[in-house]
């Protein structure tokens, strides 16, 4: 039996915390002191109409973008103060242990599938053999196996959203973040990639946080944090069990 949204088991604790994160633009409020914790092995929907500053809470949370007020905890054996960082130890951290999954895949489209998927090995200094040995078994585990060479345009669009798991998993992330990763598929596919990314993070006991428009996507997540005008307005497990189908 799944634990009501936000609590926590014995074997599970606070991975990520955040607590009155404010970020504003000029005038306008993106988050106005928003404070979420994420449990170790959760998967978390955060969804909200455009400009409810969903996008903005999940770039605090990974380090991209620094609060005005208020912090980020990463707690995976060491706590570490991820809002406190300087720039060029927020990027270890992005590199070493958050992993990211976008609408696009910001995927590089000169490089191929193995390439772009051994890349962030390569930036933490492994050899280039072993960086793609590894990542070669990430591909097959996601289905692309005899892929390897191909170049993203050769690619179909879930196929290029499975290259973009897989280097997002490649140096083992505690969490991964996930903006609209099924929003440019069709449902069969969506659904697809969806049961690929869930079994990449959760499914090895990690932590997935995504935000998505999408209900049935959400649907699928163990709680869905709702936002409007940067506030949280609900957090809750989904009337769905997570894990159903899409």
């Amino acid at each position: 039996m799944r634990p009501p949204a936000g609590s926590l088991g014995a074997m599970n604790h606070h991975v990520l915390a955040a607590t009155g994160l404010t970020k504003t633009y000029g005038p306008t409020v993106a988050l106005g002191g928003v404070s979420i914790a994420i449990g170790a092995r959760e998967s978390v929907a955060v969804m909200g109409p455009s400009g409810s500053g969903k996008t903005t809470l999940l770039h605090c949370l990974a380090g991209i973008l620094t609060p005005d007020r208020g912090e980020v905890l990463l707690q995976d054996g060491d706590t570490v103060r991820v809002d406190a960082l300087g720039a060029e130890r927020r990027s270890r951290l992005r590199r070493e242990r958050f992993g990211f999954v976008f609408q696009q895949g910001l995927l590089l489209p000169e490089l191929t599938a193995l390439e772009n998927a051994a890349l962030p090995l390569m930036l933490t200094g492994l050899a280039r053999r072993e960086a793609e040995t590894q990542a070669a078994g990430w591909l097959s585990q996601l289905g692309l196996a005899g892929l390897e060479d191909r170049r993203l345009g050769q690619l179909s669009g879930g196929q290029v959203q499975r290259v973009a798991i897989a280097r997002s998993q490649a140096t083992n992330a505690v969490v991964t973040f996930a903006d609209e990763p099924t929003g440019a598929l069709d449902q069969q596919t969506s659904s697809e990639v969806l049961d690929a990314l869930l079994q990449a993070t959760v499914g090895r006991g990690r932590t997935l946080v995504m935000v998505t428009h999408d209900e049935h996507v959400a649907a699928r997540c163990s709680r869905i944090v709702r936002l409007q005008d940067g506030q949280v307005i609900s957090d809750s497990a989904p009337s769905q069990p997570a894990g159903s189908p899409a």
